[in-house]
């Protein structure tokens, strides 16, 4: 729920504040984020999905106090800078994130080949969601809001697609070859 929430916040944020005022449009997005939160409290799912909604109803209070519409840009960086954390976390403490999370969703057994691969992996996402952060936080200071919402609801996706594909196919065609000789 939260990542629906995430996928559609810039692109609708803009899209309303073209029909209403700023503070109008954020309270609106802060009565969701409460909902979000509130969804997530009584339905008791993992108490990590309660960071999500938290950082855009501090975030969102925050702008609507001081009518700053570059608090709402920074929101989509403190999003991406969590998911950098824990892959950096996983890097440092050699939690192999990758590994445990390509186990729970891929349905064949790995070969050990694989896993040295996947076990591995975590120092590159560190990097890809280093970028992603980076780009975020570029794109706040950026003047052009329908680039910050292209990138911020679609085009972090869009990286992390082609980062996925190039870890793919880096893994398939040389590292779990080299690993094997």
């Amino acid at each position: 729920m939260s990542s629906v929430f995430t996928l559609l916040f810039a692109p609708s944020f803009i899209l309303l504040i073209r029909f209403y005022d700023f503070k109008t449009v954020t309270i609106i997005y802060i009565i969701l984020a409460i909902m979000l939160f509130s969804t997530v409290l009584i339905t008791k799912k993992d108490y990590k999905e309660l960071l999500t909604p938290s950082i855009y109803i501090i975030l969102l209070s925050f702008a609507y106090f001081f009518g700053s519409f570059d608090t709402v840009k920074i929101i989509p960086v403190f999003i991406s800078s969590i998911f950098f954390t824990l892959f950096l976390n996983a890097t440092i403490q050699k939690k192999a994130l990758v590994y445990s999370f390509t186990k729970k969703f891929y349905p064949k057994p790995l070969q050990d080949n694989e896993i040295k691969f996947l076990k591995k992996s975590d120092f590159y996402w560190a990097i890809v969601t280093f970028i992603n952060t980076l780009i975020q936080l570029i794109l706040v200071f950026y003047d052009n809001t329908i680039v910050w919402a292209f990138y911020s609801s679609v085009g972090w996706y869009i990286l992390f697609f082609v980062a996925l594909i190039a870890q793919i196919a880096y893994g398939k065609f040389y590292a779990i070859n080299k690993m094997s000789s």
